[in-house]
């Protein structure tokens, strides 16, 4: 078998994550133990992340016509890819949260729907809640000024002897 041959399917997997992701994070994994490693990949995968390591050449491929192509410049030495496949911020955010009680993962640069980040700017946006969180928190400031209007309608009537 070629070695084309034995590139090609693993060159089409990494097209079929980029092509699903909103979004790309890149990082420096050495000096990760298996144990931190194995949590790492534990806790990415709980997050809807797919967190793989591939040789930088087959990234570069891989990448070419895609917006992940401004990653580039930052493939050298060992490199691990996490693709937020439903989440645009899940990679960061994880990635980030592993990265205060382990100091040797470090930030490359990233990808979040379309535009380029480096290592700073992944920081940034590693601070960015969930969709969910932030649905929810819009929707609880919706609902305070309604239910404090309530509030107070309702201790008027009692006040006058009313009932609510």
């Amino acid at each position: 078998m070629a070695k084309v041959e034995l590139k090609t399917p693993i060159i089409d997997e990494i097209k079929g994550f980029a092509s699903k992701a909103s979004a790309a994070v890149i990082v420096d994994y050495r000096g990760l133990t298996v144990e931190e490693d194995t949590r790492l990949r534990k806790s990415l995968r709980e997050a809807g992340v797919v967190y793989k390591v591939y040789k930088n050449t087959y990234l570069k491929r891989a990448f070419e016509g895609t917006d992940f192509a401004q990653l580039d410049q930052n493939l050298e030495g060992p490199t691990a890819v996490a693709f937020g496949i439903d989440d645009a911020t899940a990679p960061a955010r994880v990635l980030a949260e592993f990265a205060k009680n382990c100091d040797r993962l470090e930030f490359k640069a990233g990808v979040v729907e379309g535009t380029y980040y480096d290592a700073k700017g992944i920081q940034v946006i590693a601070s960015i809640p969930s969709r969910e969180v932030l649905i929810s928190r819009l929707l609880g400031s919706m609902q305070s000024p309604i239910t404090n209007f309530a509030r107070v309608i309702k201790q008027i009537a009692e006040k006058n002897g009313e009932a609510a």
